[in-house]
C-alpha cells in the first residue's frame, strides 16, 4: 500500500526520535531498571527515543480531549464532571506490553502539570480459575472468552462517566488467579493506562443496526506492540526459562512444579504452551486488532523498536 493510501504515517526510529522536541527526560537509568520486565532489556536511550515522543504526543491528546469534553458539557448544560483520558496498550504475550505501560505511567505522571495517572491490566477481569474450569476454559486463558467482558465494559463506562471510587479486580501472577476480596480503587484519575491482550477487539455488529458497546469505544488513544512471530516465541521461551529459575521457585507459585523440570522437559513444555495457547490466540484474536490501533510500535529481535506508525487524523 502506498503512503498516500495508508491510514498511517510511517517513521523510522530516528525520524520518530526527533519528535521528542524539547520534552525533558525525567527518568534515570535506575528507574528503567526498576520498570522493565524480566525479558525486556529496554535501555534509557530507547526510552528517550521512543517513549518521550509518545509522551509529548499524548500530552497534546489529553488537552484536546479535555476541550472536546468541555464543549460537549457546555452544549448539554451538564455539570462537566471530570473524566479520565484512557490510554490503551495492546499486543501479544511476551511483546513487552507491561514494560511499555509502566514506563509510560512513570513518564506521564512526571509531566509539568503532574497528572494523576493509574495503571490497570485486564488480567483482573479474567474469570477466576474456578469459573474457567467450570466453563472448560483453563486451556483458553487469555482468549476473549476467558474474560468477564461485560464487567470490563462496565468498569470503563464508570470511569468515563466521571464516577468516584471505581474498583478493579486484582490478579496475581504468583497464584495465577484473581485475588479474592481485593480490589484496586481508582479515584478521579487524569489518565488511566489500560494494558491487555484484547482491548482493541470488536465483536460482530448486529444485523439490525442496534448500537452495541465495545471496550475500545472507551479508549482515547491506543498503541499496539508488534513483533515477528518467531521473535515473540523466542521471547516467551526465554522468559519461561528465567521465571523457572526465579519466580517459579516460590513454593506458593502456581507454576512451582515447573522449576523442578530439567532443561529439555522445560523447553518442551514452553513450546507446548506457545503453540497451543499463545500463538493460536495471537493469530485468531490479538493480531487482527493491530490495524485498529492509533500507534504501532514494531520491534526487532533484540526487543528494540525499529519502526513507528501513527494513524492519520
Amino acid at each position: 500500500m502506498s503512503d498516500y493510501l495508508s491510514p498511517y504515517h510511517q517513521f523510522s526510529k530516528s525520524e520518530w526520535a526527533k519528535l521528542r522536541a524539547d520534552e525533558p527526560m525525567t527518568l534515570k537509568e535506575k528507574d528503567i531498571e526498576r520498570l522493565r520486565s524480566i525479558d525486556d532489556p529496554i535501555s534509557l536511550i530507547e526510552a528517550e527515543e521512543i517513549y518521550l515522543p509518545l509522551t509529548r504526543l499524548l500530552s497534546f491528546y489529553v488537552e484536546a480531549v479535555k476541550e472536546v469534553h468541555k464543549a460537549s458539557t457546555k452544549f448539554l448544560g451538564t455539570n462537566g464532571d471530570k473524566v479520565p483520558f484512557i490510554f490503551g496498550v495492546a499486543g501479544s504475550v511476551a511483546a513487552g506490553k507491561s514494560t511499555t505501560a509502566r514506563i509510560m505511567h512513570a513518564l506521564l505522571q512526571r509531566l509539568p502539570n503532574s497528572p494523576k495517572v493509574e495503571l490497570v491490566t485486564t488480567d483482573g477481569f479474567l474469570y477466576s480459575n474456578k469459573e474457567l474450569e467450570k466453563r472448560s476454559l483453563m486451556e483458553k486463558k487469555g482468549f476473549p472468552e476467558s474474560y468477564d467482558r461485560a464487567k470490563f465494559i462496565r468498569f470503563l463506562a464508570d470511569l468515563k462517566s466521571g464516577k468516584d471510587n471505581v474498583s478493579s479486580p486484582i490478579y496475581s501472577h504468583l497464584i495465577y488467579d484473581i485475588v479474592e476480596g481485593k480490589q484496586k480503587i481508582i479515584e478521579k484519575a487524569d489518565i488511566i493506562i489500560v494494558e491487555g491482550l484484547n482491548i482493541l477487539q470488536a465483536g460482530e455488529l448486529p444485523k439490525d443496526g442496534k448500537p452495541i458497546i465495545f471496550a475500545s469505544d472507551f479508549i482515547d488513544f491506543s498503541i499496539y506492540i508488534d513483533a515477528n512471530e518467531n521473535d515473540l516465541e523466542n521471547w516467551f521461551i526465554e522468559r519461561f526459562h528465567r521465571l523457572r529459575k526465579t519466580a517459579f521457585k516460590d513454593p506458593n507459585s502456581f507454576f512451582h512444579q515447573f522449576s523442578k523440570l530439567d532443561e529439555k522437559a522445560a523447553l518442551k513444555l514452553a513450546n507446548h504452551y506457545w503453540q497451543t495457547i499463545n500463538l493460536e490466540n495471537l493469530r485468531q484474536n490479538v493480531l487482527p486488532t493491530r490495524g485498529r490501533a492509533d500507534l504501532i510500535l514494531t520491534k526487532s529481535s533484540d526487543h528494540s523498536v525499529n519502526h513507528v506508525a501513527l494513524r492519520k487524523r
